[in-house]
């Protein structure tokens, strides 16, 4: 992006995502380091050379003499304790994250008096594997992240924040943390569940029907791949979101159903689903120009413009 030196990046908690994060990072010259409470998995990130301890007193007092960006990378269940960890050791470094809710996050993050540098953050991007095996420098080219543009952002966090994501190789959507995890609901946690319901609707058809299982079922299932407690970690948070999205699902489902047992026909459903999915294939992203963080009204500038499909790509 820039020649600019870069700041240092901690990350806590080196799993699929945050891994991935500090592998970026590192490939693109960033000096970083990170935090694992899993012995095993230090090891693992030592033994392919990075800069990973299982003492968090340390890494964060090593990150507040750094003046280092900390990006949170564990599952909500463990949010709270790392939180206060930061809030212990240095609680004026800013912050963001790459949890898949923002709200929740956002909440415990106010709770534990470090808002002042907190930016919200979701790369969208994934696999159905776990832990620091998992993890891949690549994993964000040409992704979407999430960055918040929540009322009370401040420029400096936010560009530091911007500057990484893009340094990733991903694109900037601006969201705000309420509109962010409605989308969501919709796009990465109603998959989840109905991966797993067609899982075992499909294996209710016995070893032949998985037997004869090929493209669809595989594609429409992988993510039914990804372990429960992990599901259950990116869903259950977002849970009211997720039931209007479930309720609507129900709704189409159930007007299908319907229709084929009155008719012998789907009904609406097919040609709809065609035209939808065809849109998505189809939905050209625009670029946000001419905003500049800081500026008067610059969040909800970019709030709108990433309403509308707006990205940014560079940063001004």
């Amino acid at each position: 992006m820039t020649g600019d030196r870069k700041s240092a990046v901690c990350v806590l908690g080196t799993g699929l995502i945050g891994g991935s994060v500090l592998r970026a990072a590192v490939a693109a010259g960033y000096p970083a380091w990170g935090y694992n409470r899993s012995e095993a998995g230090v090891r693992a990130a030592r033994a392919d050379g990075f800069d990973v301890d299982g003492n968090i007193e340390a890494v964060l007092s090593r990150a507040a003499a750094a003046d280092a960006l900390l990006v949170v990378g564990v599952p909500m269940p463990a949010l709270a304790p790392i939180l206060s960890d930061v809030k212990q050791f240095a609680p004026d470094c800013a912050l963001t994250d790459v949890v898949s809710v923002k709200g929740p996050v956002a909440a415990a993050v106010r709770e534990h008096e470090l808002g002042a540098r907190y930016v919200g953050g979701h790369p969208m991007a994934g696999t159905s594997e776990s832990g620091w095996a998992a993890s891949s420098p690549d994993l964000f080219q040409g992704a979407a992240w999430a960055i918040g543009v929540d009322t009370g952002t401040h420029a400096d966090p936010w560009t530091r924040v911007a500057r990484l994501a893009l340094d990733c190789g991903a694109y900037l959507v601006p969201v705000r943390a309420e509109e962010h995890d409605r989308a969501v609901a919709r796009i990465s946690h109603l998959p989840h569940v109905l991966a797993e319901a067609l899982a075992v609707a499909g294996a209710g058809g016995g070893d032949l029907a998985l037997g004869l299982a090929a493209g669809s079922f595989r594609d429409g299932t992988r993510v039914a791949a990804t372990a429960p407690d992990l599901v259950r970690a990116i869903c259950e948070p977002n849970s009211t979101a997720l039931l209007d999205a479930l309720d609507d699902t129900l709704r189409l489902l159930t007007a299908a159903r319907d229709n084929l047992s009155a008719t012998g026909a789907l009904g609406e459903l097919v040609d709809a689903g065609y035209t939808e999915r065809n849109r998505y294939d189809t939905l050209e992203r625009w670029e946000i120009t001419g905003i500049r963080p800081g500026d008067h009204d610059w969040l909800e500038q970019l709030r709108d413009a990433g309403q509308r499909g707006g990205v940014l790509r560079t940063l001004s």
